[in-house]
């Protein structure tokens, strides 16, 4: 190549790399901004205000005891999630995971809508990454008795 071709391709090179990461940068990191989750308690979720409306959030907090009721026809299961501070009424279609229960800790997904409900379908149980092994006789319940601990006033 002529040497005298090679300053202002390199020049030329570099310019299109920065306008290429200037564009990344001002679009918002090349889209991502669109695609972020907020992590929130209900007390963060209730003091966004309008901004809580218009995102998709995670919202982190314990089943209040009393609070489930479970539709079985309609696979819907209503419940209030606490952070000891505030609490948020949620709606949350299709079944639960098997360890749901009150008083659990738990991650729900979804939208907060102008109603003061927060709609989601997915629903996320937290719990302790340790395991523990059965003891005799613990676990081996007959799926009548795990359906019953999805209705209020049936579990054992």
């Amino acid at each position: 190549m002529n040497e005298r071709w090679f300053g202002p391709i390199v020049a030329l090179v570099a310019m299109a790399l920065a306008g290429g990461a200037l564009w990344f940068v001002s679009s918002g990191m090349g889209g991502l901004s669109k695609d972020l989750v907020y992590y929130w308690s209900p007390t963060e979720l209730v003091q966004a205000g309008n901004k809580a409306y218009a995102a998709t959030v995670r919202l982190g907090g314990q089943v209040e005891p009393g609070s489930v009721k479970w539709d079985d026809k309609s696979q819907k299961l209503d419940f209030r999630m606490t952070d000891g501070t505030t609490t948020v009424s949620v709606s949350a279609s299709g079944a639960p995971p098997q360890m749901f229960r009150e008083g659990i800790g738990v991650v729900v997904e979804g939208d907060y809508e102008k109603d003061g409900v927060f709609h989601t379908d997915r629903v996320m149980v937290k719990h302790s990454n340790e395991y523990r092994a059965p003891t005799d006789g613990e676990g081996k319940h007959p799926p009548a008795e795990v359906y019953k601990t999805l209705i209020v006033g049936e579990s054992s």
